[in-house]
């Protein structure tokens, strides 16, 4: 029987827990779930990839069939066959998400037949999470903790100076 391999791709600026519950839920579904950091050429990153990839490590440490990579630069699809991995996971929080996401979906099934996208829904709790809103949250002074894993919640306010650390 073939190993049922996951790509979980984003770019992870900064992962947060919904991230890490879509990575709990795959690793249900899948024998391994591959966690790609990868480069959104229409974001400017607060995190390298290297400050990224330790960061979903440290976050997924306890979940045994789940690794991170940070992935090259290439499509997914294209990376994804270079790992042996069958399926693209994607996490769908909103109708706006869906319409997006399937958009690229149907160029990923063009350009490889072989990998299919699956979509997982957020958990409610996490539907209006995003990195984006996160590192705002945070460069205010807001408090994040119940947003992104705890190792997240440090490096941020790391990165932020401690004037924008949660009072």
């Amino acid at each position: 029987m073939t190993k049922k391999i996951a790509v979980f791709p984003g770019s992870f600026d900064p992962f947060t827990n919904g991230h890490l519950d879509t990575v709990l839920r795959a690793s249900r579904l899948f024998d391994e779930v591959v966690v790609a950091a990868m480069t959104n050429t229409s974001k400017r990153a607060l995190f390298s990839s290297d400050e990224k990839l330790a960061l979903i490590e440290a976050s997924t440490a306890d979940i045994a069939n789940v690794k991170a990579v940070a992935a090259p630069r290439r499509l997914t699809v294209e990376f994804a066959r270079s790992i042996g991995a069958r399926f693209i996971i994607r996490g769908i929080r909103n109708v706006a998400d869906f319409g997006y996401e399937a958009d690229i979906a149907t160029v990923n099934h063009d350009l490889d037949q072989e990998i299919e996208t699956v979509f997982l829904l957020a958990d409610k709790q996490y539907d209006a999470l995003s990195s984006t809103i996160i590192k705002e949250v945070a460069a205010f002074g807001g408090d994040i903790h119940r947003f992104v894993p705890a190792p997240v919640e440090k490096a941020l306010y790391a990165k932020l100076g401690e004037s924008h650390q949660a009072k």
